[in-house]
């Protein structure tokens, strides 16, 4: 079969898929009272950016409008960390790392071996997702950028996040990962080469945003998520309430507006949710963590080219904090060198420790069991680090602290057909998923939350 052929019978069978679609929807409309949803995420959103955007000098027209319609949070308490790929994977499944699996961006690897990977497939996920619920029920999932979403059979129409070098190979690669003959099939549609999505920045966005329009058109999803990235991207880079940061934001309300007003044409009966993982707080310092555990003995490098050759106990980053990790969980001796170690950083105003919790603190939060030790840092150090020497942080912003830090609280905003608009005040974020469970009208028993509607 010719490659010619092949496009043309795959666009033959995405026009009809999408005409019994759009007469099922118009049934479905009429015969229950499930609606389709639609979850934005923009990330490192901070609800007040919202909630207060007049006071911040915000412009954000759509995402303000939408607020009055909406039930929304005042704040979410996210998990243990607060980055993207934890909180993304407890926003479609309501349970925390420690069963849902995905405990940090980055895959735990002391020996540099996977090259800087994150946990990018959704087959590291333990639990069932809300793609999975609507899946089996014979709905239709669409997904733009979601984090560890490569390779799950329950996205119908998948663009999933990943890259490596970020190269052309790179794109060939996530053309390759992605649902078969759709981003030619969007490329077309959109004059927007795939390349014009790959990045960070605000102009990224816009693409993307692109891209969930045609594919709102042509599939009509019962469950869509959509990832947006330069503002997190901005606030690192620049610092949250930064002029660059705020310009971000200012052009990411014109996306949402776009994409909300396409989702509501497409699908009149449409639930709308826009969300975010964590928050954000300024950085001045980086907390070098893994050199003091270089400097303790417990990680030995190797004298000339300085990489890790043995290790007892290894600081496994994440923004603002860091779970330890013991070689050997159950060493006496290694856990009585590590209490000391960190015993003596929390005690130093220069390190920029604020405090460290065992085991059963983290099992209590939720984090990844891999976790003997968890430490978090004070607001505005972050623990980037380089084993050997101290460093100034090039970062201006980060998260990843400790939940119950205020400055990490998500956003949640929701609107659809019978949701009255309210202040919903601080609400867990394992809550989020059954509530779109129950407007989806779709099982998800696994979750440990429960509906907000």
């Amino acid at each position: 079969m010719s490659a010619a052929f092949r496009v043309e019978s795959w666009s033959f069978d995405m026009t009809l898929r999408a005409t019994l679609c759009a007469l099922s929807l118009a049934l479905f409309a009429t015969t229950a009272s499930a609606s389709p949803v639609l979850m934005i995420s923009i990330d490192g959103l901070r609800p007040a950016d919202v909630i207060d955007a007049k006071k911040k000098g915000l412009a954000l027209p759509h995402l303000t409008a939408f607020l009055k319609e909406a039930a929304y949070a005042t704040g979410v308490r996210n998990v243990l960390p607060t980055v993207t790929y934890p909180d993304h994977t407890t926003l479609i499944t309501g349970v925390w790392p420690d069963k849902h699996g995905i405990g940090n961006n980055e895959t735990f690897d002391p020996t540099g071996k996977n090259l800087g990977g994150w946990y990018w497939y959704a087959s590291d996920i333990r639990v069932p997702t809300l793609w999975d619920a609507v899946h089996d029920k014979k709905g239709i999932v669409d997904s733009i950028d979601w984090p560890v979403s490569v390779g799950t059979a329950s996205i119908d129409y998948n663009l999933p996040e990943y890259w490596r070098a970020q190269t052309a190979d790179d794109i060939k690669l996530l053309v390759a990962l992605s649902t078969p003959g759709l981003v030619p099939r969007l490329a077309r549609d959109t004059g927007l080469p795939l390349q014009a999505l790959v990045g960070e920045e605000p102009k990224h966005d816009v693409s993307r945003t692109r891209y969930a329009q045609k594919m709102l058109e042509f599939t009509f999803p019962e469950f869509m998520t959509v990832h947006l990235v330069s503002l997190d991207h901005y606030q690192h880079t620049y610092g949250p309430d930064s002029a660059e940061s705020k310009s971000a934001l200012e052009q990411l309300d014109s996306d949402v507006g776009d994409l909300v007003a396409s989702a509501r044409r497409t699908m009149p009966n449409v639930t709308i949710a826009i969300v975010s993982d964590h928050g954000f707080a300024p950085v001045h310092a980086e907390a070098n963590i893994g050199k003091a555990f270089v400097d303790a003995g417990l990680i030995t490098l190797d004298p000339k080219t300085h990489k890790v050759i043995a290790w007892d106990a290894m600081p496994w980053n994440a923004g603002g904090s860091s779970a330890i990790v013991l070689a050997h969980p159950d060493d006496q001796v290694v856990k009585d060198k590590v209490v000391a170690l960190l015993n003596k950083l929390q005690a130093d105003p220069s390190s920029g420790v604020a405090r460290w919790i065992d085991k059963a603190a983290i099992d209590a939060r939720g984090g990844s069991t891999k976790a003997s030790f968890w430490v978090d840092c004070k607001i505005g150090y972050s623990t980037l680090s380089n084993f050997t020497q101290q460093m100034p942080t090039t970062l201006k912003g980060t998260h990843g602290y400790f939940p119950d830090n205020k400055e990490m609280r998500a956003t949640f905003m929701i609107a659809g057909p019978g949701i009255k608009a309210k202040n919903l005040g601080d609400i867990d974020m394992r809550d989020i998923a059954p509530t779109l469970a129950k407007i989806l009208e779709v099982p998800l028993p696994t979750a440990n939350g429960k509906p907000l509607l």
